[in-house]
């Protein structure tokens, strides 16, 4: 084996101790599949008040960071992230990190945000230094962490214990940028660094993300075809100049799947486990999925979609769909939470179809792994998905993607095109336009494909044999954090 690297994960959220989003999971399985291939990483968290107290480890070393001008105290905990070996850094500050929620509270953004992480990313730095244990490298990830960057570029160039560290940059959805009004300046601790305000700077606002991609060693994205889109006007969110200019060090890996949570075969919240030898489990789950939302319980196609209620999603052209799709005779699905609007639009079109459909705005982890089972067709028509993961879910579970040639969806769904041959018949369908029209005429090559149970059991089979793991996405981390180490 190549020589062990020791890397240390900053970020905002990691399941099983924080999670509002996929970032959580990337935190905890990333790390895990690094962990297997024998390198030493290491989590380092806010300490939420909602980490539940058995899982916040020890107090061992003060920790401090200058901030809003004056100098704040806080403790770094050391715990273990639940049911691993892979110990967490907590930074611990009851002002800042025990409140209700993580980022803000009834759809509103903490005001002080920008002080509460740039005391996290500084007073980590801080605590790490005094553990007697020092990492190759930094890997950050989103802007809760994009200080980390900025700060080694500054702060830390004179510090004997940060200035040979190099990071990692990832973005995960370049959507959310950290950005800040410019007086906010001085919550940074960066207020006398002369450089600041060129690093940060951008469209008269602080822009975190910005920072990070003018100070870390490398960046990355969460697919290779997102790494490309994120470099043009249409997909840079206003930072594509900034990442054309960072090319040379961008690179794009896509997610992985938790095969031991999503796998059919081992699935513990499905009536029955199927594999790629014998799918005759989908059929139970596909009739007891219709029981559990009411449906009647018919062999029809039942198309579904699990989602995050936003309208990156694509969902504006899924409402407005559903009413040529619900002429025929199928069933549709749809669970999430997220904008009241969009929540609202589907539980109306709901409320059209009662025989037809149903919408539950809700989180039930336990029902999104049923309509993977029991579903034939997933949708995922988003504007951009930086990777997504329903997808890779969709694929391992032997449910047809219907997905936009955007991001992940396009570096992970093959085309299936009309009349391939029966050893290439892809594994979903894809289209391009972000259209109802070019959304409807995939869902109608679905009705079609359904029709066809010959070919329709080739492509389920064929997603179903595809690889997804996180070890083959942690071989790629590997090798980037390699590129990492050597650049000067």
């Amino acid at each position: 084996m190549s020589k062990s690297l020791k890397v240390l994960f900053v970020a905002s959220e990691a399941v099983p101790l924080v999670k509002t989003g996929g970032l959580a999971d990337v935190c905890n399985a990333l790390p895990r599949a690094l962990r297997e291939l024998g390198h030493d990483v290491r989590v380092a968290l806010p300490c939420y008040g909602l980490i539940p107290v058995e899982h916040r480890g020890q107090q061992e070393h003060m920790c401090v960071a200058d901030v809003s001008g004056k100098r704040v105290y806080g403790a770094l905990r050391t715990a273990v992230l639940p049911d691993t070996d892979i110990p967490v850094y907590l930074v611990e500050h009851n002002d800042y990190f025990d409140r209700p929620g993580l980022y803000g509270e009834n759809g509103d953004d903490y005001p002080d945000n920008l002080e509460r992480f740039s005391f996290f990313n500084l007073a980590l730095l801080h605590g790490v230094a005094q553990t007697g244990w020092m990492p190759d490298l930094l890997h950050c990830h989103d802007w809760h962490a994009a200080l980390i960057p900025v700060y080694l570029r500054t702060l830390g160039r004179d510090n004997p214990d940060w200035s040979s560290v190099p990071s990692l940059f990832t973005i995960h959805n370049l959507a959310y940028q950290g950005s800040f009004d410019v007086w906010q300046l001085p919550e940074t601790g960066l207020d006398g660094v002369v450089q600041a305000y060129e690093l940060l700077l951008h469209r008269n606002n602080l822009n975190l993300l910005k920072g990070a991609i003018r100070c870390a060693t490398r960046l990355n994205t969460v697919s290779p075809r997102y790494a490309q889109e994120v470099q043009t006007p249409e997909y840079g969110h206003g930072l594509e100049r900034e990442l054309r200019a960072r090319s040379n060090d961008l690179r794009g890996i896509l997610n992985g799947v938790d095969y031991s949570f999503w796998h059919p075969a081992e699935d513990a919240f499905i009536p029955a486990n199927y594999s790629l030898d014998d799918l005759s489990g989908k059929a139970v789950c596909k009739k007891a999925l219709q029981k559990r939302v009411g449906l009647p319980p018919r062999d029809i196609p039942l198309f579904a979609m699990v989602t995050r209620m936003d309208w990156q999603k694509g969902l504006d052209l899924m409402d407005r769909a559903l009413p040529i799709l619900l002429e025929n005779d199928v069933q549709f699905i749809i669970l999430g939470t997220g904008d009241s609007m969009l929540e609202k639009a589907f539980l109306n079109r709901a409320r059209e179809y009662p025989d037809k459909m149903r919408a539950m705005t809700e989180f039930d982890d336990g029902l999104s792994h049923l309509i993977e089972a029991g579903a034939d067709f997933f949708v995922m028509p988003s504007y951009f998905e930086p990777s997504g993961l329903s997808q890779l879910y969709s694929l391992a579970y032997g449910t047809v993607p219907i997905v936009r040639n955007t991001g992940g969806l396009a570096d992970s769904v093959e085309a299936v095109a009309p009349n391939q041959a029966e050893d290439d018949v892809g594994t979903g369908i894809v289209f391009e336009a972000p259209t109802v029209a070019a959304l409807v005429q995939a869902l109608d090559k679905a009705i079609q494909l359904y029709r066809s149970p010959d070919r329709l059991a080739a492509v389920r089979k064929t997603g179903m044999s595809r690889d997804f793991s996180w070890a083959r996405s942690a071989n790629k981390y590997v090798e980037l954090y390699k590129e990492t180490l050597v650049q000067p």
